[in-house]
């Protein structure tokens, strides 16, 4: 049977290192505007007990998404030795395009994935290049999206970069800015006659009738102080986290059931890095409802030192792994692993993979 399998792999972690300790000083406000009675050290105490984020990655500052997107991808082709010439599809999945430092519109025109392929200088025409928008999720439904189009027959090879510069549109005067990260990781999915390995199943949902609103973009909080046109992302943080304990694990027992493998049989999850105590909150719902525990070592994680760098958490996890970089963490054939992510729109998407 033909499957999807990952051929390659690369990342981009940014060299800009920002600790908690550099929010002790900002001016954070209330959505209104209004002072918040808290210090400051409560504040970023707080934060990090809940979100088990200890530091984060921003660029460079003459550095953009498509900057970054091409630098994951150029690794992953680089490692590999695979040809450029015989990808036959990219997708750059992100949220807000290249935003310059000093500010200004999002910048989409050429997509990222053109300038992307431009930059490697692939000059195969039938090679396709285009943009997901999917929020948090859009790495992986690149991955759904690529695998659907290798298991029609359409292409045998597809590069997927899940990257974004959230430090570009986080708001200085919001609490959630914290959360916010940079990053880009890339895949290479190549069609493969082996067997099991590969993609088994995937799941996609997007609850927008009542839920479209938990993630926006509006005006800062403190509008006097920075440009009026600027739009930041804004976040309904406690209405995200009640939605997602009560969502994101039915879709991965779907993505699970569809694939026709057991809970058990799952050796590690690689979920969407967004807030530690979601996440752990989330697997343990997973296990909760088989009448499981989680074994110790199911969830590998990055966000303490990595934050929400948002589409490329996933990718860059399992580029780590893949390459021994995180934590004596490593594949073994055979293993099966589950993908899922949950963020804007609302989406919740997974995956199952058996590695070859």
């Amino acid at each position: 049977m033909l499957r999807s399998v990952i051929a390659a792999t690369g990342s981009y972690i940014p060299p800009i290192r920002v600790p908690n300790s550099e929010f002790l000083h900002r001016d954070f406000r209330a959505a209104d505007g209004s002072r918040i009675h808290k210090t400051n050290e409560e504040i970023v105490h707080q934060f990090e007990a809940i979100t088990g984020i200890k530091e984060r990655r921003y660029v460079a500052e003459g550095t953009v998404t498509s900057d970054i997107a091409y630098a994951a991808a150029d690794e992953a082709l680089t490692s590999s030795g695979i040809d450029r010439e015989s990808l036959d599809l990219i997708i750059v999945a992100h949220n807000f395009g290249d935003v310059h430092h000093e500010g200004g519109q999002p910048d989409l025109v050429p997509s990222l994935a053109a300038r992307v392929k431009a930059r490697l200088r692939i000059a195969k025409p039938n090679a396709a290049a285009f943009d997901l928008i999917f929020g948090c999720p859009g790495w992986i439904q690149g991955v759904i999206t690529a695998d659907a189009m290798i298991r029609a027959g359409d292409i045998r090879r597809a590069m997927v970069i899940g990257a974004d510069t959230l430090s570009r549109i986080a708001d200085p005067h919001d609490r959630d800015s914290m959360i916010y990260a940079d990053g880009a990781g890339a895949t290479i999915l190549e069609a493969r006659d082996n067997g099991n390995a590969g993609i088994l199943a995937h799941a996609t949902r997007s609850d927008t009738l009542d839920h479209s609103t938990m993630l926006t973009m509006g005006p800062s909080s403190v509008k006097d102080e920075i440009r009026l046109e600027a739009l930041f992302l804004k976040m309904e943080g406690r209405k995200l986290y009640k939605y997602a304990l009560q969502t994101v694990a039915g879709s991965m027992k779907e993505c699970l059931d569809k694939a026709g493998i057991p809970l058990r049989d799952v050796s590690k999850i690689l979920i969407h890095q967004a807030n530690g105590k979601m996440d752990d909150a989330i697997v343990s719902a997973l296990y909760d409802a088989e009448k499981m525990t989680p074994p110790p070592d199911v969830m590998p994680m990055t966000i303490s030192w990595l934050g929400n760098s948002s589409v490329a958490t996933v990718p860059t996890l399992f580029d780590l792994i893949a390459k021994g970089q995180l934590n004596g963490y490593t594949f073994h054939p055979g293993e099966i692993i589950l993908f899922a992510s949950v963020g804007a729109g609302m989406h919740i998407n997974a995956f199952v993979y058996r590695m070859p």
